[in-house]
């Protein structure tokens, strides 16, 4: 393919909180370094992306981004590090490359260590882009009174109790934009996990779920822990739409979206979750293929070792 012009490069940093050296500042140089020999310019665009210390680093690669639209979103961190990026680009159309600076990193493309040689392939043009969907979830009044809050979510949308270890009884309805909303069921548990197949491999899958390949048109409902044997992980068309809501008045619920933010569910309100319009684009480097992530990074169906 043809490479495109990646000259503006934003970085999106985790946090650096934990004692002895600064990965994330040491990321950063790394990044800073290979853009320079592209001549591309490198900005912060999150709190940690640039320590203290990366000065240099920054100077190296130009100049530093102000007012214009990055090219390209690299973010050092983990999983959870891109599901922010991901968001923040949601309407700019810009792609991720996900630098895993944590421990799993399924989302990531290049390891820590492969900082230099990934970012070179990049910034030459020797990559693939998947597009990643996205969930939409609105939290509504009962009977309209007051606006509704919306959420964007790569992974997942999670509706839950706000006390620990204490179920709550839940009711799911479903529907289309030009239908009636039909009755699912209704199930007592820890809660209900709304997720892309993108998610199926997060908590969901933790939850008991499937794993569902990213280019699917679908959305993954996962019971929380459900008190009973009857309710099991429910698939449905990508063109419907699951309505939440809680049948234990008086009884708060949170919603979390993609494991960072969301909020208390009022009382008496419900939760619509269908899949977005906007789309995420994520960089894969050859080798990095869906099922290759599962085979290193969740041993799914791994070969033991001498195996044929």
């Amino acid at each position: 393919m043809t490479a495109p012009a990646f000259r503006r490069i934003s970085v999106v940093g985790m946090d650096a909180r934990q004692p002895g050296p600064d990965p994330v500042a040491d990321a950063w140089r790394r990044v800073a370094s290979v853009a320079a020999e592209f001549d591309a310019q490198v900005s912060a665009v999150a709190a940690g992306a640039s320590p203290d210390g990366a000065g240099e680093a920054r100077s190296a690669a130009a100049a530093t981004v102000s007012g214009d639209a990055p090219d390209l979103i690299v973010s050092l961190g983990g999983d959870g590090t891109l599901l922010r990026a991901a968001r923040s680009v949601l309407d700019l159309d810009v792609p991720v490359l996900g630098v895993n600076l944590g421990n799993l990193g399924f989302l990531t493309s290049v390891s820590g260590a492969e900082i230099e040689t990934g970012l070179r392939q990049v910034l030459s043009g020797d990559y693939e882009v998947e597009e990643r969907r996205t969930l939409v979830a609105q939290v509504r009044p009962r009977g309209g009174a007051g606006p509704a809050m919306s959420f964007a979510a790569l992974n997942d949308v999670v509706v839950h109790r706000r006390a620990a270890a204490r179920v709550t009884r839940l009711g799911l309805w479903v529907g289309g934009p030009d239908e009636p909303q039909e009755e699912i069921g209704s199930f007592a548990g820890d809660g209900l996990i709304l997720s892309t197949p993108t998610g199926s491999t997060a908590y969901s899958l933790s939850a008991g779920g499937p794993v569902i390949v990213p280019g699917m048109d679908c959305l993954l409902a996962t019971p929380i822990l459900p008190h009973t044997l009857a309710v099991r992980p429910l698939v449905a068309p990508g063109d419907k739409e699951i309505t939440v809501r809680s049948l234990d008045p008086g009884e708060p619920l949170v919603v979390t979206v993609d494991g960072q933010e969301g909020g208390l569910l009022p009382d008496d309100a419900c939760v619509a979750v269908r899949m977005g319009t906007a789309g995420v684009s994520l960089i894969r480097l050859a080798g990095h293929s869906f099922f290759a992530t599962l085979r290193r990074k969740l041993s799914w169906a791994a070969r033991a070792p001498g195996g044929s």
